[in-house]
């Protein structure tokens, strides 16, 4: 939880719009149909798109033609591209996030799993069913290939993205020698009381939409299509963005009330992009290339001691104002860091050990982070104390130099530890976008 461009210890896309040039055409509406769209006559002239892989996935594409919705809010977000979408596309409302074991031990099965998956998420984030016949069309003998809650709802700016752990790297399927050298095993950081359940995985699927329902349904058909092949390690809910990837965004607040995300990188930073996200040429792997690197950390605050601390403390541990999220000693949010500046005591009026000052580029050999976390409140402890904090999401282009750094320090000196622990841990190489015909990590399997 950070009001800066780093990571938070509790916080492009070049066309990052929603909307797309390859929307599928509409139909006449029928009962039961998503958007009013015709499955049978979808699924008659395209295949089966789950089905039959990538050649039901190109023939879709090729099939939508339809103009962008980029002004339309809930419209679907380009799937292809250079870059996964899902990254730097303006941060929706709601999160279902998923870390997969691989369960298979045949390299065939893991790639028609990921064929498969890039089919049905070419049409999710369309707003259609997958499958022939969809959530309600087809034999009444047969369970439907939709599980069908979405039936009716619009894509929501679903965007779907895909990142392999250190873990997919073993011998079980000849990748040992493509493992990226930046793709590290996290350290044990100061404080760290992670959960093994919770932490790792092979795959990270990462759902964002403004419809939890919509978010929700991608990661169930996903999980669904993957029965025998994959098994859902553990997942997270989220709601209420904290952080913002857009200047037309907004600020959102985390659950210790403060804003959060000021400095967050914003995709209309193309060059500070190309410098601390995508991965680039010289820094190889070559299936990597306009890829990043995701952390996920799980955040749990201890929210009822932060509760009873009083206001001022909690803008000295935080480093900004609670009400304006300007930094101490000034007015507005986005006013410049003065680290030099001091109370009529001659202390810093910026603490040095406040979150917003060790988190800060300057003090971090100008690394930043693309932060694109979620608060969750799971239910209770059951000690009459909230299970709730921050699903800490972090794209990068290294994280030996980006996160791993950071965090590091954040551990040992940051105020604010006394209010949160990190109790569930990923790291995961999300690889570039797709084209029309191709899958998710094809270039790692060639």
């Amino acid at each position: 939880m950070t009001n800066d461009s780093t990571p938070p210890t509790p916080g492009s896309d070049p066309t990052p719009v929603p909307g797309s040039s390859s929307s599928p055409a509409a139909a006449p509406a029928q009962p039961g149909r998503r958007r009013g769209f015709s499955r049978r006559g979808l699924f008659g002239a395209a295949g089966a798109a789950v089905a039959t892989g990538v050649a039901g996935y190109a023939v879709h594409s090729a099939l939508s033609t339809e103009p962008s919705q980029a002004a339309d809010n809930n419209g679907p977000v380009e799937f292809h591209g250079p870059h996964q979408a899902g990254i730097t596309t303006p941060v929706q409302d709601r999160l279902h996030f998923a870390a997969f074991d691989v369960t298979t031990t045949k390299r065939d099965e893991l790639i028609a799993l990921l064929k498969e998956w890039t089919a049905a998420a070419a049409l999710l984030t369309a707003g259609r069913d997958i499958g022939q016949y969809g959530a309600v069309n087809g034999p009444g003998e047969a369970p439907p290939e939709d599980t069908g809650e979405a039936v009716g709802l619009p894509p929501a700016r679903l965007t779907i993205t895909v990142g392999f752990g250190p873990s997919l790297f073993d011998k079980r399927f000849g990748l040992a020698a493509k493992r990226p050298q930046a793709l590290v095993d996290l350290p044990h950081f100061i404080g760290d009381d992670l959960d093994p359940a919770r932490s790792g995985g092979d795959i990270a699927v990462q759902a964002c939409s403004d419809d939890p329902q919509v978010a929700v349904h991608a990661i169930r058909n996903l999980a669904r299509i993957g029965f025998g092949r994959v098994a859902v390690r553990y997942s997270q809910l989220g709601f209420g963005r904290t952080s913002s990837t857009s200047r037309a965004q907004a600020t959102p607040r985390n659950l210790f009330g403060f804003k959060d995300g000021t400095n967050n990188l914003k995709l209309e930073e193309a060059d500070k992009l190309e410098q601390q996200l995508w991965v680039q040429p010289e820094d190889g792997p070559e299936w990597m290339v306009g890829g990043a690197y995701l952390v996920s950390r799980r955040i749990r605050m201890n929210i009822e001691i932060w509760d009873r601390t009083s206001l001022g403390e909690q803008e000295t541990i935080i480093g900004r104002g609670k009400g304006t999220g300007a930094p101490l000693g000034k007015a507005d949010e986005f006013d410049a860091i003065d680290f030099t500046a001091k109370n009529s005591d001659g202390d810093p009026k910026m603490p040095m050990d406040s979150h917003v000052r060790l988190a800060h580029p300057q003090f971090n050999n100008g690394a930043e982070l693309l932060r694109r976390g979620y608060n969750f409140v799971d239910g209770s402890d059951g000690l009459g104390r909230l299970d709730a904090g921050l699903f800490f999401l972090a794209y990068q282009r290294d994280p030996r130099k980006q996160f791993i750094p950071v965090q590091n320090q954040l551990a040992k000196s940051d105020t604010m530890n006394e209010y949160i622990h990190h109790v569930g841990s990923g790291i995961f190489a999300c690889p570039a976008g797709v084209t029309p015909g191709s899958y998710w990590g094809e270039k790692l399997f060639s």
